[in-house]
C-alpha cells in the first residue's frame, strides 16, 4: 500500500525558521490546482499495480488552510476519485491554527478528511512573534477546542524546542497545555538553522543566539519522560501518539513503503530503488508542469536509508530482515558498527532480533546512525 502527499506551497506570511517551499502569491491558487490535477492524472499509474492502493493522503505545505475551502473541498474529492483508496485510509490536511474558523471546519466536515494537523510551535506569546507566527496562543486552543467540538478525534499538534530565547519552563508549560487540551500525537522538533533561512542570518549577524546543547537536550528529556508519564507511544524520534493515533502516513516514509508526491518541492518513492523530485519552481510549474529529478538508488543507498530510517522507530532493525536484504558483508559491518553502542547502552538488542536506539541513544541518534552507514565501494 501506499501514500500519497500534495504540496500547497501558499502562505499568508513566512515563518523565519522555514524552509519548506513556499510562496506568498496566494492569488495563483487557481492555475496551480489546475496543473496538480494535470500531474495526479498523468501520473495515476507510475507505481507498480501492486502499490496502487492507497493508505493515506497528506496535504501538506505550505500552508493548505489557506485556500479556499471550496478548492480545498475539490482538492480532496479529485484525489480521493483518482486513487483508490483503502476503506480506513487517513486523510490529513495541514493547518495554521487562526484559519481554523467554524466555517472552515463546516467546509471540511463535507469530505472525507479525518485528521487535522496544526503547527502550533509554542503557546508562549513573546516567542510566537519572534519566529513571526501569525496565531497567538488563544487561537491554538480555540482551534483545538473548535475542532474536538465538531467531532474530528484525530489531530495533531507540532512544537519547537531550542526556540532562541526559550526557557525550559516556558517548553515544560508548551508539553503541559498540549496536553490539557487533549490530543493524541504530538510531533516536537528542535528548532534547526537551515541555510538560507532569515533565522539563521540572525544568528550569523549576532541578533539571536542559539539554546545551549545541554538545555535543549534536558527540553526533550522533558518531553519524552512527560508524554510517557501521559501514556503516549513514543514511536518515532520527534512523534508521540496514544495508542492507535500514529500518523499512517508519515509511518509509510519509515518503513520503505512507496508513495506519490505532486506538487513542486514534492518527493516520491517506488518502493525499489527509484526516487523522484519535482523543482521548487512555482511558475515553471504552472506553466509547463513539473521539471523533474530522478535518482536511482543504489545498494548502498538502500542499505543506508534503511538504517537511517528503521532506527528512527521504536521498532528499530530487525536483523534476520537487514540480513536477507542487503547480504553478508553489509550485514556483517552492520553487526561490528553497532558492538560499540551496544557495549555503550545506546543501542540495545532484544530477544527478538531488533536493534533499537535506547533512551540514551536517542539523543545521539545522528552520530549512531552515521557510524553504521556503508560507504561506497
Amino acid at each position: 500500500m501506499a501514500g500519497i502527499y500534495l504540496h500547497i506551497p501558499f502562505c499568508k506570511s513566512r515563518c523565519i525558521y522555514c524552509d519548506f517551499y513556499s510562496t506568498l502569491h496566494s492569488s495563483l491558487h487557481e492555475p496551480y490546482l489546475r496543473m496538480l490535477f494535470q500531474e495526479m492524472e498523468s501520473r495515476r499509474e507510475e507505481l507498480p499495480t501492486r502499490a496502487r492502493t492507497y493508505l493515506s493522503i497528506y496535504i501538506g505545505g505550505g500552508t493548505p488552510s489557506t485556500l479556499p475551502t471550496s478548492a480545498l473541498q475539490n482538492l480532496i474529492e479529485r484525489t480521493c476519485e483518482l486513487f483508490p483508496l483503502e476503506a480506513n485510509a487517513e486523510i490529513t490536511v495541514e493547518a495554521n491554527p487562526d484559519d481554523v474558523t467554524p466555517e472552515w471546519i463546516a467546509a471540511l466536515r463535507h469530505t472525507p478528511a479525518d485528521r487535522v494537523s496544526m503547527g502550533v510551535q509554542t503557546f508562549t506569546g513573546r516567542l510566537l512573534q519572534l519566529i513571526r507566527r501569525r496565531h497567538s496562543a488563544e487561537q491554538a486552543r480555540d482551534a483545538v477546542r473548535r475542532l474536538q467540538d465538531a467531532g474530528y478525534e484525530n489531530l495533531s499538534l507540532d512544537l519547537i524546542y531550542g526556540i532562541p530565547t526559550q526557557t525550559r519552563t516556558e517548553w515544560e508549560a508548551d508539553v503541559e497545555e498540549a496536553l490539557r487540551l487533549g490530543i493524541p500525537h504530538l510531533s516536537a522538533y528542535s528548532m534547526m538553522y537551515e541555510e538560507g533561512t532569515t533565522l539563521t542570518r540572525l544568528r550569523d549577524k549576532g541578533d539571536l543566539t542559539e539554546m545551549p546543547d545541554e538545555d535543549s537536550l534536558q527540553c526533550y528529556r522533558h518531553l519524552c519522560s512527560r508524554l510517557r508519564e501521559a501514556g503516549f507511544e513514543h514511536y518515532e524520534i520527534s512523534n508521540f501518539a496514544r495508542p492507535g493515533y500514529q500518523a499512517r502516513h508519515n509511518s509509510s516514509y519509515w518503513d520503505g513503503s512507496p508513495y506519490l508526491g505532486f506538487g513542486p518541492g514534492a518527493h516520491s518513492y517506488d518502493g525499489n530503488r527509484t526516487r523522484r523530485s519535482n523543482k521548487c519552481d512555482l511558475l515553471r510549474y504552472i506553466e509547463r508542469g513539473p521539471e523533474t529529478e530522478v535518482e536511482t538508488l543504489s545498494d548502498a543507498d538502500l542499505y543506508n536509508e534503511y538504517v537511517m530510517t528503521r532506527l528512527r522507530t521504536r521498532h528499530g532493525i530487525l536483523l534476520p530482515e537487514a540480513r536477507q536484504r542487503f547480504g553478508e558483508q553489509p550485514y556483517a559491518h552492520l553487526l561490528k558498527q553497532a558492538a560499540p553502542h551496544l557495549h555503550d547502552g545506546n543501542l540495545v538488542l532484544s530477544e527478538a532480533q531488533r536493534l533499537c536506539l535506547s533512551e540514551e541513544g536517542i539523543f545521539i541518534s545522528n552520530d549512531i546512525i552515521s557510524d553504521l552507514f556503508l560507504l561506497e565501494p
